[in-house]
Parts: C-alpha cells; structure tokens; sequence
C-alpha cells in the first residue's frame, strides 16, 4: 500500500468488493484540528488502521468527521495543543462540555449515542497512540473505566423484551414484505449485523456432513469473513424463500449486486445517485423504514403502551442475551457474535435478563466448552475427523480434551501452562471428567487451607482456577442429570 497522503485533505476511495461503501469516495479533512502535533497523531491514527484493516474506511470517517470533532472544539477553548498533558481531570471536563453542548442541527443538547462515540474515539485514539506512540500520550491511566455512567447515566442492554418478540414473531405470519420478513428471521437466527445481511450473498448457505447447513458471510465492520456458523432449518428456508422471490429480478439487476440475496427495485429516486427504476441491493434507510411500518401496522407496543422503537442491531443483542442467559459458553457466543475478543462480548452482554447467571459470567468470564461432544466448536470436519480418531490418543487429557494439541508440529503452549486450557475454547470438557474436575478441586482446596507455606502468591493464583471448576462441575452435573 502507498504511503501516507500529504496535506490535510484525503480522498480515499472504498476498494473492498465485500463494503457496503464499494467505489465511495471519503473526503478526510483534518484543516480543524488547530494543533500540529495532535493533527499529525490522528492522520497516523487514520492511516495506519486503515492500512492493516483494523477498521473500516467509513468508521474511521465517521470517527474524524463528527467525534473526533467535538473533543477538538473542547480542546480549543481550554488550549490543549497536544495529547500527551491529557488528565483525568481533563477527561471529566470533557464529559461535562459534552453533556452541555448544543447540536447545531438540532438545537438540543447531543444524544447519549454522540456523547458516548466521542468519548470513545478520544479513548480509541489514546489507546492505539499507547501501543504505536508511547512518547504522544499520557503515562499514567486518565480513563477510569467508569467514563460511560458520566456520559449515558445507565448502560444497559438494548435487547428485545420477550413481550415484544412475541408480539413480532406473531406478526411475521402473516407480513407479506417478503424482505423484511424473512430478513428478520435471518437477523433472529444468527445475529449477524444490518450491513451484513444486506450484503449477504447467495451462496451463503453450505451442506454440512455433521451439523447439516451452515451459513457463511463477510463480517463488514472487521473486514473479515466470518467462520461457518450451524444455522437452523427455518433461516436456511427463509433464504430459500428469499433466493425465489429474486430469481426473475436478478436477471435485470446492475452487475455488481447479481449475487447479493436482498435485492429490489427502486420504486423513486434520491438526491445520492438511487435511479427509480434500478434494481440493485437494498440500502439500509429502506430496511429501517420497513421495520417502523412494521411495528405501527401490527400495532406492536412496549410496556408502556408506545409503539416500540425497533431498531435491526436489537436482534444482535437479543440473541446475544438469550445464548448467556442460558448459560451457553462465552466463547461460544463470541464466535456466533464475531467479537474479535472474549471482553468485548463481556462488556457488551454482561447485563442480561438472568441476574444469577450474569453473576456467575462476570465472576468467571471465560471458559471452555463443558458439553456433549459436538460438530460446532470445530472449524471445520477435518478437524472434527481428526479429533475422532484421536480422542483416546492425542485428544485426551486428564480432564477433557484438546481439539488441536499440536500444530505444525508445536505443542500448544496451553497444554505446557496446564491450568490455562479451562480458558481456552479449543478445550471440551464432558460429563465423564466430573469426578475428575471433583478430585482436581478438592486438592486445590486442601492445597489452599495449608497456604502458608506457598504464601500469598499461591492462593492468588490459585483461586481463580477454583472459581472456574466450581463453575465447570455445576454445568457437568446438569448435563449429566439431563438439565
């Protein structure tokens, strides 16, 4: 890839076939941001996420156009000209300008979603600046972690009350918008995120020898392909449906959209280049107007008696909060979730309808795969065929198995740190290790009533290990008793 740009106007053209913004052309302008020092930070910032494909091109735009922005006009005012003097105290000045300022469009003061994104792009910047330009920011920690309770007074999550679900799926038997009915299965069923259905492609559903289908699509916001996810009967259906209600259109449709399965005609033209007439796929303002027509023609409502405000991510974080409250595995859920890390997943589900097993979650956090051995923890069915010729060799541990103890030849380094398999999601542990994990507890129990010989340092370590077992036998002991 080219080198920086010059100057403080970039034009930089989406490239990326699998964007949603494929051919957009994005007008960085940094000529706002006063300070040289802070200027050349977040050109840097920009560019080289941009050019290892950390994030998107129009979330780094939206980040510079419009976040980035109002930390600018704050520093301003207070003579801030680098980030490296930022304080904590400065941190919480910032909350309160946010908090205080009026939206120019609006006239009112910024929504809870501008104060948080602003918030965060400061501290996305910090952050990266910690690991790529030490010397540019601040030595000591100036976020607390609490930032959030100043900026949007509770953070919850934003799932769809059961209610209001149930009041959905009665209405989808008898939407006759086949879009945005069978979209909202697929949304329902995999939790996969607007622009990606809506860039889902044909050719996303594959046979699978164990699991029977799995679907496959491009994670648009990492810029990835998304591993083979099991999917239910009824979303395999729903794009079949899909796939035959588009046959006749997708004939006429303009050539980079022929594969994509959401596509329509356009019933009138807009001012950003929409043709009437151009059957192409379906943007994310028409899908989001479906569904407010949706909620107001079904006449679905929230406790309150008001039209429920249903926005398409709501599905993403249902399923999300529905897999934890039963208790399924952390690990699990990042991966049906295409979190790019366990703590992402554990900050943005570990408020849910289950406050028992939220406890447990964020007492735990990660660990393995307690289960019946199945198809879908691995990646594919040669790892699946391995793993079953193998579960009595090279598989088999004390406690569990391991689903990929060597590779190219390396032993896991894993398996030579014994105790940090129960967190890792290569790990299975079943029923039959229960007296095991029992007699493993006991002595680390035992072990740790006569600490004073191994000192303080011992049961530091050694506790969070006794937490997880807890945890791994009382899940082995429902499934072994059926639950």
């Amino acid at each position: 890839m080219a080198s920086r740009p010059d100057g403080d106007v970039w034009n930089i053209v989406e490239n990326d076939k699998d964007s949603q913004h494929y051919g957009r052309n994005f007008k960085f302008d940094f000529s706002y941001i006063s300070s040289e020092e802070i200027k050349d930070v977040v050109k840097d910032y920009v560019w080289q996420n941009y050019r290892v494909g950390n994030k998107s091109l129009s979330s780094l735009y939206n980040e510079v156009k419009a976040y980035f922005f109002q930390f600018i006009r704050f520093a301003d005012t207070r003579n801030i000209t680098s980030l490296k003097g930022l304080t904590n105290t400065e941190v919480d000045h910032f909350i309160s300008h946010l908090h205080t300022t009026i939206s120019k469009r609006t006239k009112k003061p910024f929504g809870t979603s501008m104060q948080r994104n602003s918030l965060n792009t400061l501290k996305s910047i910090i952050r990266w600046c910690q690991l790529h330009r030490p010397n540019d920011v601040p030595t000591a920690e100036i976020f607390t972690g609490n930032e959030y309770i100043g900026v949007n007074r509770k953070l919850k999550i934003d799932f769809i009350p059961d209610d209001v679900v149930a009041q959905i799926n009665e209405a989808l038997k008898k939407e006759e918008n086949p879009y945005l009915k069978y979209g909202i299965i697929i949304l329902q069923s995999t939790g996969m995120r607007i622009g990606d259905l809506l860039k889902l492609r044909i050719d996303c559903i594959k046979s699978h020898l164990i699991s029977g289908y799995t679907i496959e699509w491009t994670q648009h916001k990492g810029r990835r392909d998304k591993a083979p996810m099991p999917v239910r009967s009824e979303c395999v259906a729903a794009i079949e449906k899909l796939i035959e209600v588009t046959s006749e259109l997708r004939e006429k449709c303009i050539e980079k959209d022929k594969d994509i399965l959401l596509i329509n005609t356009i019933k009138s033209g807009n001012k950003y280049g929409s043709e009437a007439g151009k059957i192409c796929a379906i943007s994310q303002s028409t899908f989001h107007w479906w569904l407010e027509i949706f909620i107001r023609d079904n006449n679905i409502k929230d406790v309150n008696g008001d039209y429920y405000n249903l926005t398409s991510h709501q599905f993403r974080r249902t399923l999300g909060t529905d897999m934890l409250s039963k208790g399924t595995n952390i690990n699990v859920i990042q991966q049906v979730l295409g979190h790019s890390d366990p703590s992402v997943t554990k900050r943005f589900y570990a408020d849910v309808k289950d406050k028992e097993r939220a406890e447990v979650f964020k007492s735990v956090g990660v660990i393995g795969n307690i289960n019946q051995i199945q198809s879908g923890v691995f990646d594919n069915v040669s790892e699946f065929e391995w793993f079953k010729a193998n579960k009595n060799k090279s598989a088999c541990m004390c406690d569990g198995y391991c689903t990929k103890p060597v590779v190219d030849g390396k032993i896991c380094d894993r398996l030579l740190k014994r105790q940090k398999c129960y967190t890792c999601s290569r790990y299975i542990t079943t029923p039959e290790y229960l007296e095991a994990h029992k007699k493993h507890l006991a002595n680390l129990e035992k072990q740790l009533e006569e600490g004073t010989i191994y000192g303080e340092h011992y049961a530091e370590h050694f506790i969070p290990t006794i937490e997880v077992l807890k945890v791994i036998i009382e899940r082995l002991e429902g499934l072994q008793n059926g639950n």
